[in-house]
């Protein structure tokens, strides 16, 4: 009778999560909201836009809705008069711009936009949990979609992109790519494949930092409708909306500059490539001859089509999409952390890193191995599943692929807990029972390598480490650019990565930020420190600097010291100060060095 009590509450408990998953996933969603502002509330407090993108994203939208032009993206405070060329598009600013509006009249200016950055992150957040959930019901079991949300508690690359002042477009290209695998996902064809094209469309407008997971989720419908006829309807109904939603995302949200032959952006380039690839696919289910070997062949064709044309009309776009100088892969990108391989980050950051997505593939295969007998449904995993498994390979690229891997890896995670957990729960013995159950959750959930490294203590930091991190959180702070923001408003010359963040919470104005298509400022701000003073003095001279500007100490320095140890950075440390300067006088315990420019 017990039993059959238990087995009656398990089934109601399923048919409930079953029934409500939309507010179970919203619940989650609040939940998840609630932890990220309690974990990030002094950022909130202090205005901590600690990415040098989230500094110039809401320079973006104070632009904006300081008048300037819609399609001009220029940011007119970093090299003035002719502003700095910023690939973005608007699309992103459109929430925080919308919450800053609608808070102001009950916040007032300042605590408007210090809410706004705290709650737009976490907007798109909402879209990534129902995506996730969708593909884990739609792949795995309706009930199984709880086991991919607790995955993504355990996802930190992924939800570092959603945090509070995290404003910048990463979240909301994340969100568009889970809402691609759903979409892939999806047994209703001409649904899928509608909402295939417009997540991938608005990506694109977004960015192309996702380029090659659109491209293979394109591929995998072109591969779907080679295997079955029948997914004629989802691959006519993707290149209908990919082909009218990039032409129409083009119109509304490409900049002036983007209207250019550029790579690295949604331009003519990316643009005519979606209309003859859509224009293609669509020829392709139109066609749809009955044997699978001529669909194959036509579909190889096609390929290579667009592939003849991109390589043709746009030979420059073979290369790297930056098309930065080698002085500035030399000077600034080579250092850049994030596009390193993840093996070059140290075993215990690259082992979080790689956890999720190692078990994440691990479980893809057990779900695509169990489902092998509908091949339409085992179709559909493998196709869900390929973009996430090249995140992870890419890992040995560049370790920014690193938050995509994990996202994608949650579901294949869960259904690794799905499948396993069961068969080791009704083992007969004990120990099995109770130890495998535990291990099958925290493996699958991506819970057992941050347990296991809390046990394993690390390094201490050293005295260089420490005073390196002081100097950056010091630097960056609204206490630290006080002083620095009391003086006459002028344009002051100081390092690549302080540039937004200076004229993001002072009057000043820059002369350059991280962003490759200024390559040319961003050579002359590194070679300013790297040189000789008379170098410097004729560097600061053509951008008409008022002020230079140092955070001694601080990660760009080490470079610096390292590479250039008699350049004008070291010079002004050991107080060899050049007549065309003047020491401006900074409070004692600022973590900054100022001097005013006067001849």
């Amino acid at each position: 009778m017990a039993e059959r009590k238990d087995e009656g509450w398990e089934a109601r408990a399923f048919a409930l999560i079953e029934r409500e998953w939309k507010w179970i996933v919203f619940l989650a969603w609040l939940g998840f909201c609630g932890c990220f502002i309690f974990n990030k509330w002094h950022d909130i407090r202090w205005f901590g836009l600690g990415d040098t993108d989230d500094n110039m994203r809401i320079m973006q939208v104070r632009a904006w809705l300081h008048g300037q032009g819609w399609y001009d993206l220029r940011q007119y405070r970093l090299n003035p008069p002719f502003g700095a060329n910023i690939h973005w598009s608007r699309l992103v600013d459109l929430p925080i711009a919308g919450l800053i509006l609608g808070l102001r009249p009950f916040l007032g200016g300042p605590a408007a936009e210090r809410w706004a950055v705290a709650i737009a992150p976490l907007l798109p957040y909402l879209l990534l949990l129902f995506s996730l959930s969708l593909t884990a019901r739609r792949l795995i079991a309706p009930a199984a979609y709880p086991l991919a949300l607790i995955a993504l508690f355990f996802a930190g690359s992924t939800n570092g992109m959603f945090m509070p002042e995290r404003i910048d477009h990463h979240g909301w290209q994340l969100a568009l790519l889970a809402l691609s695998i759903s979409a892939i996902a999806d047994p209703k064809r001409l649904r899928g494949g509608l909402t295939l094209g417009v997540s991938s469309a608005l990506s694109l407008a977004i960015g192309l930092e996702m380029l090659i997971y659109v491209a293979l989720a394109g591929a995998a419908t072109v591969l779907f409708w080679v295997d079955d006829a029948e997914e004629r309807e989802r691959l006519r109904a993707y290149a209908v909306s990919l082909g009218g939603g990039t032409a129409l995302a083009f119109l509304v949200f490409a900049s002036n500059d983007n209207w250019n032959a550029v790579c690295d952006a949604l331009s003519p380039v990316w643009l005519s490539d979606a209309l003859i690839g859509s224009a293609l696919m669509f020829a392709l289910a139109w066609v749809s001859p009955a044997d699978w070997k001529r669909r194959l062949a036509l579909a190889a064709g096609a390929g290579i089509i667009v592939a003849a044309f991109h390589a043709l009309t746009w030979p420059h776009c073979l290369q790297r999409l930056e098309g930065v100088s080698p002085e500035v892969e030399r000077l600034w990108l080579s250092h850049v952390k994030e596009a390193r391989p993840v093996y070059m980050h140290g075993w215990r950051v690259a082992t979080l890193i790689v956890a999720l997505p190692i078990t994440g593939a691990i479980g893809w295969g057990v779900l695509a191995w169990t489902r092998r007998r509908d091949r339409e449904l085992c179709r559909r995993v493998i196709g869900a599943a390929l973009p996430g498994l090249a995140a992870t390979l890419l890992l040995l690229w560049q370790t920014r692929t690193g938050p995509a891997a994990q996202m994608m890896a949650t579901v294949g995670g869960a259904a690794l807990v799905w499948i396993a957990l069961p068969a080791a729960w009704s083992s007969r013995k004990s120990p099995v029972r109770v130890l495998g159950t535990t291990l099958a959750f925290l493996i699958g959930c991506g819970a057992i390598v941050p347990f296991v490294l809390d046990f394993i203590p690390e390094a201490p930091a050293t005295a260089r480490d420490k005073q390196i991190g002081r100097a950056n959180n010091l630097c960056a702070s609204l206490w630290g650019l006080r002083p620095v923001a009391l003086q006459p408003k002028g344009i002051v010359f100081t390092f690549v990565d302080l540039g937004p963040r200076l004229i993001a919470v002072t009057h000043h104005d820059s002369i350059a930020g991280p962003y490759h298509r200024n390559g040319q400022q961003i050579a002359d701000v590194f070679n300013f420190w790297r040189g000789s003073a008379d170098q410097a003095h004729r560097i600061a001279a053509k951008y008409h600097a008022n002020y230079v500007l140092s955070c001694p100490g601080s990660s760009t320095t080490t470079i610096f010291v390292a590479e250039t140890p008699r350049g004008f950075y070291t010079q002004l440390q050991r107080g060899q100060l050049p007549t065309w300067l003047t020491p401006v006088p900074l409070p004692k315990d600022s973590p900054y060095k100022m001097w005013r420019v006067v001849a």
